[in-house]
């Protein structure tokens, strides 16, 4: 057992460095400037995109509650397709909207600075879509695509990323794992020094009888 948590303790050290790099990695991204989306993007990779939204196709997903002007509200984030010129169109996550408020999308051709977000396919466990609503609570662009009628969409969403007062309220950052492996590791090598306590008092009361 004294093995084991060791092994455990020194596995968390190791992933806590990866992770640090990986933070790291993530923290350059969002500094250095957007990239022209090319075809084939990588995951949570800070792209920049030109195109037409179509303001006239509309989904929502997931839901939350955030505190606004005159108090807490329910919303969800917007999504919208960003139509391109002789390509797939894209599925743009333009950020939280609340429930009750009026969708205005500017017209014309646009510029998007956002984040690719890889797919998230519906599990056995999770909710249903109202499509009726075009409500989704996964976020998986050849579904949400096909309810606006898109038979060809990108299999990415951009996360649009943008000023916190903006409406819809887009993204302000590229997402960051969490990075608990530190506490981790102090419970694996506490755990080790426990069983070291617990052995000398035992390896004591042996050599006492």
């Amino acid at each position: 057992m004294l093995a084991v948590t060791l092994y455990l303790g020194v596995w968390q050290i190791e992933r806590l460095h990866w992770k640090q790099a990986l933070l790291s990695e993530i923290d350059r991204a969002e500094a250095a400037p957007a990239v022209p989306i090319p075809p084939n993007p990588m995951p949570f990779e800070k792209v920049e995109i030109a195109g037409t939204l179509r303001g006239d196709l509309v989904a929502y997903y997931g839901s939350e509650v955030r505190g606004v002007i005159g108090g807490a509200k329910m919303g969800a984030q917007l999504i919208v397709p960003l139509e391109r010129k002789g390509q797939p169109p894209v599925l743009v996550d333009l950020g939280w909207l609340p429930d009750d408020a009026i969708v205005q999308i500017p017209a014309g051709p646009t510029r998007i600075v956002g984040y690719i977000r890889p797919p998230e396919p519906a599990g056995r466990l999770s909710p249903g879509a109202d499509l009726s609503q075009r409500r989704f609570w996964s976020l998986d662009p050849a579904p949400i695509g096909a309810s606006l009628g898109l038979t060809d969409v990108a299999p990415y969403t951009l996360v649009a990323l943008g000023p916190v007062t903006a409406t819809p309220s887009p993204a302000q950052s590229l997402p960051r794992p969490s990075n608990d492996h530190l506490g981790y590791a102090a419970t694996w090598f506490g755990l080790a020094l426990c069983l070291v306590g617990i052995f000398v008092v035992f390896a004591r009361r042996t050599l006492r009888r």
